[in-house]
């Protein structure tokens, strides 16, 4: 327990103690968010922080200069307070564009850009398509199969179709990918595990990803993997080995799971939602009105670690202390009514501000994945209703099981019936 403390954003207030087990986030969000949009939380392990929870304090907060992403401005994790297996010292201790500022961020973000580049990803489209028919033809399989027609749609299509597409872009062989998911998945999404496992996840994780790069130095490729290992042997200050693997550790992270999420809660939102699927089956509107909405109303980040302020900050009107590790809200503040209107918790595609919500982040640390995550998700949904549009859930959506995370936004399975029975 850690015995620092940090004044709170509102005296009236008790900081909200956060739960490891996570789930479905959105009432959690309003309550907090009733507060201010500001709040103060108890992290696991008893390590005091905070969450921006509102849109206009969240987009500040992620683009202010005073904010910093790299953990030496956050003197807790360093002077003994917070012990060494603190499971979320995987987010503070990791080496990557994700925890780099300025200059350093700069480097990182430069080498791989070029691979997310509107053309680049373009250039992608005819593979996508491809896997999400080779998906589709796997999940009509299992459906037919099935002796009561259901099939999960997270394992048979919303899972593959990502993580086969960021591994053939890092070149990863199709053999490593199921354990890269159960890996990355117990190191960063679920915040439920013990210390010790997390760790022994993670260095089973940095082995794996360190003999993916030894096959890419030994036999170099047209992957990403191969030009991150060119770029650093041309310059040995460019990519450390420990940026190299950190770069790699987040391409797949944020590669698959943040799209992963994303179809999945939006078939979850289109089908709790007939209406709105037949506004775009009909053409009244597209399917990147269908990803806009669900990046706002239900995106795939939940509250995500972490920034630190490198003085103390003021956001609409609460005190955030110098050094707190803060966490961003994303999906309170999609639904932020101060924002997005009294009706932010309707799912309507139509909605003309859908496209501003933060999801894919704000400023310099904008997800540069955000191009790929858009392209496979308008395919994916596209491909998928139009072969199967009466697809529907096979159990009552209060009854899937959620992730056991505060961080990501999804479920664990997704049950469904491809026609109606």
């Amino acid at each position: 327990m850690s015995s620092h403390t940090s004044p709170a954003p509102h005296a009236s207030d008790t900081p909200h103690v956060i739960d490891p087990l996570g789930g479905c986030p959105h009432a959690l969000n309003a309550r907090l968010r009733a507060r201010g949009a500001v709040a103060e939380v108890v992290l696991p392990g008893g390590v005091p922080g905070a969450v921006v929870l509102g849109h206009d304090a969240l987009k500040e907060f992620l683009a202010h200069p005073d904010v910093a992403k790299d953990a030496r401005h956050f003197p807790s994790l360093h002077d003994g307070t917070i012990p060494p297996d603190w499971p979320l010292r995987v987010f503070a201790n990791a080496q990557g564009m994700h925890t780099a500022d300025d200059a350093d961020h700069r480097r990182l973000r430069s080498l791989v850009g070029k691979a997310f580049t509107a053309r680049q990803v373009e250039r992608l489209r005819p593979r996508v398509e491809e896997l999400t028919a080779e998906l589709l033809d796997d999940l009509g399989r299992a459906a037919a199969e099935a002796p009561d027609g259901v099939a999960d749609l997270y394992a048979h299509f919303a899972l593959p179709l990502p993580m086969n597409v960021i591994c053939e872009l890092l070149g990863v062989d199709p053999e490593h990918r199921g354990r890269l998911h159960h890996l990355t998945n117990t190191v960063i999404i679920a915040t439920d595990v013990t210390p010790a496992e997390k760790m022994a996840a993670l260095q089973e994780l940095v082995a794996l990803i360190g003999t993916i790069a030894a096959v890419r130095r030994e036999t170099p490729g047209e992957d990403l993997t191969s030009a991150l290992i060119a770029a650093r042997e041309d310059d040995g200050d460019r990519l450390s080995e420990a940026e190299l693997i950190g770069t790699m550790r987040l391409m797949l992270v944020a590669g698959h799971e943040t799209t992963l999420n994303l179809v999945t809660n939006a078939v979850r939102a289109l089908c709790a939602h007939r209406d709105q699927l037949a506004l775009v089956l009909d053409g009244k509107a597209t399917w990147s009105d269908v990803v806009d909405e669900t990046l706002r109303w239900d995106g795939p980040v939940s509250w995500f670690p972490f920034r630190y302020p490198t003085r103390d900050l003021t956001l609409d009107g609460t005190v955030i202390p110098k050094g707190t590790p803060v966490l961003a809200g994303y999906t309170a503040a999609g639904r932020d009514e101060a924002f997005h209107g009294p009706d932010a918790d309707r799912f309507d595609i139509t909605r003309p501000t859908a496209a501003r919500s933060l999801s894919f982040g704000h400023g310099a640390h904008y997800c540069m994945g955000a191009p790929l995550a858009r392209l496979e998700a308008t395919v994916a949904l596209e491909r998928l209703f139009t072969r199967f549009p009466d697809l529907h859930l096979a159990v009552p959506e209060g009854e899937l099981p959620y992730q056991r995370s505060f961080i990501s936004n999804n479920v664990q399975s997704l049950p469904v019936r491809l026609v109606e029975p």
